[in-house]
């Protein structure tokens, strides 16, 4: 969905974001500023503000931040169209009718058929559970310890023996035998001629986060094979895009996702109080379904089961999950196979205890990788120390190495002093390039950039301007946009100065011009740091004291724009303007003395 960005800004302003705000948070205000314990990470002093001048809100002790869009996004787990929504009907603003082209239309149209011929079917197979034809099914299910409401909240249903029993039913209610066979329902060959998909199983219904039926897994009764049948894909239904459970999951407040393999694992555990569980599709687990989950949390339990396979699955898990900046936690549960099997021994405290034990997915990750090798024999154990000390090098962060360096070495019996030399030798071999943590006086740690010192700079001038954008008029001839190397620092100094030109200044409007959500932090970061020199001292002191760090500030900017761009020098062409003009400016600057 696409708003105009004159909509967009209009339901911003009409939405003071201390209003909207304060009817999730509680706030107090203090000075020019509002209070309140942050809705986005388990705190006792809060640290959230909200500042009205800005339109923004900043958490210091997370880094949450952004405008009011982005907040409703956040406490919402709503997509950006559904923000503008929820805002748009508290103020009373309409929004436009989708325009669509033909082939839209007709997508849609498509779309919209499915989703009700699943409605319906999902419709008939809660109704058969409860007959006398759904019998079986209905007693497999209380057998595995479900609930009559578990039953009605997660739409159970069953299909029945006959082989076009669906087929039937839904040709009864004038549904096509077209749109039956593409939403998955039943399959077409010159034997059987149109026959059911499913029959003789207890189904579950697959919802999309919006809780529309898009598709169908069915347990069989008895030993036929499969023993689990899902839905095949179809326009409406992308197994690796959607999580089995989410669309109960995203309203918990619990701050994690605990992550199994099954159906019957998911619905046992939301019954038993674990209302933040979801399971993959049927297939294994995806790169999309891990980005899902980045929109909800960054605390991800696995669970997955207790055997080879669900080791080898949840081993799988761990990368994926890394690779989108989520780093999971493995629970386990032996000495039974499944969080199900799990909870009818133990129970529900049990497990929680265990949740709370989860094994760091590194460590989970070095227990299994000894297991390959015989600890006994010292070319073996040699070999597990170098595979080791290859996996710290997946640390980029120079602390958390470390930590993890010493916290490995006790725990497996290795000198730590000689782990350290092997990872470091490694690392000079592979060209890792370390990065140093730097901790802002927010309380927020930036550990993505490699020349934090060059960007803690650009980071300081954009700061320093719009807390006061009298400083522009003396910087601007001397800086542009083009001189921030940081490409989300260099989209904010453009956006600011256009504004300061044009005389005026929205931080949240900037923020709304990135979309995701590790941007907004950034950006949020910018308004809401307090200023502090390059040595991380509050700027203060004389005028002329300010002035002179000022200079410095702008100078150091600038000279490593120079740097960057005479780097690019025969494969860039703007690089050539900006050294030629750079070099002049620089030397101008060097002679120039500002006055606050």
């Amino acid at each position: 969905m696409y708003y105009p960005d004159e909509l967009v800004e209009e339901v911003r302003d009409k939405n003071d974001i201390v209003d909207v705000v304060g009817s999730y948070v509680h706030l107090t205000k203090k000075g020019n500023t509002y209070f309140g314990l942050c809705p986005f990470h388990n705190e006792k002093t809060p640290s959230f503000s909200v500042t009205p001048g800005k339109q923004m809100y900043y958490c210091f002790g997370c880094g949450a931040g952004g405008n009011v869009y982005s907040f409703i996004m956040n406490y919402e787990n709503a997509t950006f169209p559904e923000a503008v929504k929820i805002l748009a009907d508290r103020v009373n603003v309409a929004l436009p009718e989708i325009e669509m082209s033909e082939e839209m239309k007709k997508q849609a149209g498509e779309k919209a058929r499915l989703l009700e011929v699943n409605k319906e079917a999902a419709k008939y197979f809660y109704y058969l559970l409860r007959s006398e034809r759904g019998k079986r099914g209905y007693e497999y299910l209380k057998n595995r310890g479900l609930s009559d409401d578990t039953l009605k909240n997660w739409g159970m249903g069953y299909s029945d023996i006959f082989s076009d029993d669906l087929v039937k039913y839904l040709r009864s209610k004038n549904y096509r035998d077209e749109d039956i066979i593409k939403a998955g329902l039943a399959s077409h060959d010159e034997k059987r001629g149109l026959h059911d998909k499913f029959w003789n199983r207890v189904m579950f219904p697959i919802w999309d986060i919006n809780h529309r039926v898009i598709g169908f897994g069915g347990r069989v009764m008895g030993d036929g094979e499969p023993k689990y049948l899902n839905s095949p894909e179809t326009i409406i239904f992308d197994k690796s895009r959607n999580l089995f459970g989410l669309n109960f999951a995203r309203s918990s407040k619990k701050g994690r996702i605990i992550l199994c393999e099954g159906y019957m694992d998911v619905i046992s555990m939301h019954q038993a109080g674990f209302n933040e569980t979801v399971a993959s599709l049927g297939t294994a687990f995806t790169s999309g379904q891990a980005s899902i989950l980045k929109r909800f949390t960054d605390n991800v339990i696995l669970s997955y089961d207790s055997d080879g396979a669900g080791v080898k699955a949840a081993l799988r898990a761990i990368g994926i999950l890394r690779e989108v900046g989520i780093s999971a936690r493995v629970l386990n549960l032996k000495p039974y196979k499944d969080p199900d099997e799990f909870i009818k021994n133990l129970g529900p405290e049990a497990l929680e205890e265990r949740i709370k034990n989860a094994r760091n997915s590194f460590y989970f990750e070095i227990d299994n990788l000894a297991k390959q090798f015989d600890l006994s024999d010292p070319e073996d154990k040699t070999r597990f120390h170098t595979e080791i000390a290859r996996m710290l090098c997946r640390f980029s962060d120079d602390v958390e190495r470390n930590n993890y360096l010493e916290a490995v070495s006790v725990e497996y019996g290795i000198l730590a002093e000689a782990l350290r030399k092997l990872t470091g030798k490694i690392v000079q071999e592979t060209g890792l390039a370390t990065r140093q943590r730097i901790v802002l006086k927010s309380g927020t740690a930036d550990k993505s950039d490699p020349n934090e010192g060059i960007n803690k700079t650009q980071r300081l001038l954009i700061t320093w301007i719009s807390e006061e954008p009298d400083i522009y008029r003396l910087v601007k001839e001397y800086i542009s946009y083009k001189d921030f190397t940081d490409e989300v620092y260099r989209e904010v100094a453009m956006l600011l100065f256009k504004d300061l030109d044009e005389g005026k200044l929205k931080p949240a409007d900037i923020i709304s011009k990135f979309i995701s959500e590790d941007d907004q932090r950034k950006v949020a970061a910018i308004f809401n740091t307090r200023l502090l020199d390059l040595n991380g001292n509050i700027i203060e002191g004389s005028a002329a004291e300010r002035a002179h760090t000022l200079k410095d500030i702008v100078l150091k900017v600038k000279e490593n724009s120079y740097d960057y761009y005479s780097s690019r020098l025969g494969s860039d062409v703007e690089a050539l303007n900006q050294v030629i003009e750079g070099k002049k400016l620089l030397e101008k600057l060097r002679r120039t003395n500002f006055s606050l």
